[in-house]
């Protein structure tokens, strides 16, 4: 288990691996962001994306995927996160993309108002499968101490 001590700044890690799927893209576009370059082959030809292309949302649901069976995988003491900042959406994501991530340490605080947590900050870069930088966000993630007995 990972719990706050634990969490060095600096410290990198790479996971996931996501398969973006035309059906997906239309599916979520249909039920959330419905504009016309998420949804038509055609309209999305007369746009800066030039094909149909995931909305961002989509893009930031596939992420939390990732980091959900990352987290999965390599137990933490995590209790949530209050935000993200400075989100990016930096490049657009196709159907047929295959996504993976990067997160980087930046910043870790104990609480001063609950000692049994702390707080961390990390930057999160989302790539494609030809190492593009598609999306970028800091995230803020809240994790328990070690407990006294560990």
């Amino acid at each position: 288990m990972l719990y706050f001590e634990d969490i060095e700044i600096g410290r990198k890690s790479s996971f996931g691996r996501y398969e973006v799927t035309r059906e997906e893209v239309i599916e979520f576009a249909t039920k959330y962001d419905p504009q016309p370059f998420h949804l038509d082959d055609e309209a999305a030809a007369q746009t800066y994306f030039g094909r149909i292309s995931a909305s961002g949302w989509h893009t930031c649901a596939m992420t939390m995927r990732m980091v959900v069976e990352n987290m999965a995988a390599n137990r933490q003491a995590g209790l949530g996160s209050p935000g993200v900042d400075e989100i990016r959406w930096l490049k657009p994501v196709y159907p047929g993309d295959v996504l993976r991530c990067e997160s980087e340490v930046i910043e870790k605080r104990a609480s001063k108002s609950r000692p049994d947590m702390g707080s961390m900050r990390g930057r999160m870069t989302v790539f494609n499968q030809n190492d593009e930088p598609v999306m970028t966000f800091i995230s803020i993630g809240l994790i328990r101490r070690r407990p006294a007995d560990d």
